[in-house]
């Protein structure tokens, strides 16, 4: 399976990193992609540091344990830099993408030498701007589309309004601002 991408989010329980990474398998899958998109159970609380994966491929996916050499890494809360290992694994030539506004300089100290590409973005900003709350996963989820190039932006956000509709059914005025967040954050990702 060489065409497979691994993807391992860190986030904090309430950040909305399990939801991200379900939304990420679902808009691959509707573009004609295998998936697995799952998260990892421990003790989770609010707050609590916890761990979600994608796997996106063009064939059939046949490994079905957590991922533990990822292609792409997701930091949904830049604090998690402290206490968890967050490069642990990932390849050299995959990327890191972090939800921060600190410089890049800061942000390769807190990596432990990790060698890779280093991307960052304001999620804070994006989601103040465009959804009036701080939800950091929607930006975060534009993100790694954007860095992975796992699908074509277009296909990708064409995806998220039918999920958007779907899931927000009840409360429509939240898209709008949800789609807004996702072209802004496609913009705003930059490498450090």
């Amino acid at each position: 399976m060489s065409n497979l991408i691994e993807i391992r989010w860190h986030g904090r329980g309430g950040q909305g990193a399990k939801t991200a990474s379900l939304l990420l398998a679902d808009a691959a899958f509707n573009t004609g992609k295998y998936i697995q998109g799952f998260p990892e159970y421990g003790p989770e609380r609010m707050g609590a540091p916890i761990t979600a994966y994608n796997r996106i491929s063009d064939n059939p996916i046949t490994v079905h344990s957590n991922i533990y050499e990822p292609d792409y890494v997701v930091v949904v809360d830049d604090t998690l830099l402290d206490c968890v290992d967050v490069t642990a694994g990932l390849k050299k030539d995959g990327a890191i993408i972090i939800n921060s506004t600190k410089s890049g300089d800061e942000l390769k100290k807190s990596l432990k030498g990790y060698e890779g590409d280093v991307y960052k973005i304001d999620a804070r900003k994006v989601s103040m701007e465009t959804l009036g709350k701080y939800f950091p996963n929607t930006p975060m989820l534009a993100a790694i589309v954007k860095v992975s190039n796992i699908m074509p932006e277009e296909a990708f956000l064409n995806d998220m309004i039918g999920s958007f509709k779907h899931k927000f059914a009840k409360k429509p005025e939240v898209i709008e601002g949800n789609m807004k967040a996702l072209e802004m954050a496609l913009k705003e990702v930059s490498k450090v």
